[in-house]
């Protein structure tokens, strides 16, 4: 494709499009009608991310403050407890299954890689190796159905959406993050931002964008918050445009690392988290958060 050529923006279906630049062999575009970024195309079989080869020892565990973040966050699914059934799309390591069953909810999951979820069936989990569609969940099966950081891996994402509308119950939560294409940390460092990563992340989303897709896919009462941002990452991409050209670096920038450190520092006490809920009501605010937490009730 040429830089003209662009799929239809997976969010509001429009071909009006900017040209961004290229990003590892993918022409990336930002829609002219809902802000979306997106890559030209859908990476086929020799492209697409090897999920099968993305989880190993080193990222099927987390640190443990996530595990008391996830805590709050199902903790207050509480109201929408019918059938007591919650779904994970995606659960890599586990985690949520972790806190939803000690938290007194049936816990199923799904997920694309093998090693996950071999892991997750040793542990005694009731989980689907596979896409969502293939999965063949009855209507209105869950309560809660949760997806971090899945949307922007999808290649047709409405799609999805309508299925995860099918299979949660009439008054039923939808719970999900996913990156924002209008966060701080694009409008700062560009295309060199890391979360722009095809072919494994494909597109990111506005704000506008979600609410689109999930009112079309069949949602309402929809809410997009808008947090968070590794200033870590920002001071690397400027310190890296000033040093001189011939200088070896110790060890190569890890936004995940870094990411953890900076929130479990702000976590680690009641005045530490103080500053960082003031932080994302600023970047919520002013809809620049890095990354869009997503509540939509079916």
């Amino acid at each position: 494709m040429t830089n003209n050529q662009h799929r239809p923006c997976p969010a509001c279906k429009k071909d009006q499009a900017k040209h961004r630049g290229n990003k590892n062999g993918f022409e990336i575009f930002t829609c002219l009608s809902c802000g979306s970024l997106f890559t030209d195309r859908v990476p086929d079989g020799s492209e697409a991310e090897n999920y099968d080869e993305y989880y190993g020892d080193s990222n099927l565990s987390v640190p443990a403050f996530i595990q008391g973040r996830l805590e709050e966050i199902i903790g207050g699914f509480g109201q929408f407890r019918r059938n007591n059934r919650i779904l994970d799309i995606g659960f890599g390591a586990g985690t949520m299954l972790d806190v939803a069953k000690d938290l007194g909810w049936e816990v199923h999951g799904l997920e694309v890689s093998l090693p996950a979820v071999e892991q997750a069936r040793r542990r005694g989990y009731e989980v689907f190796h596979g896409g969502l569609k293939e999965s063949e969940y009855p209507d209105d099966s869950f309560d809660v159905i949760t997806a971090s950081e899945i949307l922007e891996h999808l290649p047709d994402p409405e799609a999805d959406l309508r299925e995860i509308a099918r299979i949660l119950r009439p008054g039923g939560l939808f719970w999900g993050t996913t990156p924002s294409a209008k966060g701080i940390s694009f409008r700062l460092t560009g295309l060199d931002w890391s979360i722009i990563s095809p072919p494994e992340h494909i597109q990111l989303f506005s704000v506008q964008a979600v609410h689109r897709m999930f009112k079309n896919a069949g949602f309402s009462n929809i809410v997009v918050k808008t947090h968070g941002f590794n200033p870590m990452e920002i001071l690397e991409h400027f310190s890296s445009k000033i040093r001189p050209k011939n200088r070896v670096e110790d060890q190569t920038f890890s936004r995940v690392e870094t990411g953890y450190e900076l929130n479990e520092s702000l976590t680690s006490s009641p005045f530490r988290r103080r500053i960082k809920d003031t932080i994302n009501g600023s970047l919520d605010l002013l809809r620049i958060g890095d990354s869009l937490k997503i509540f939509a009730r079916k």
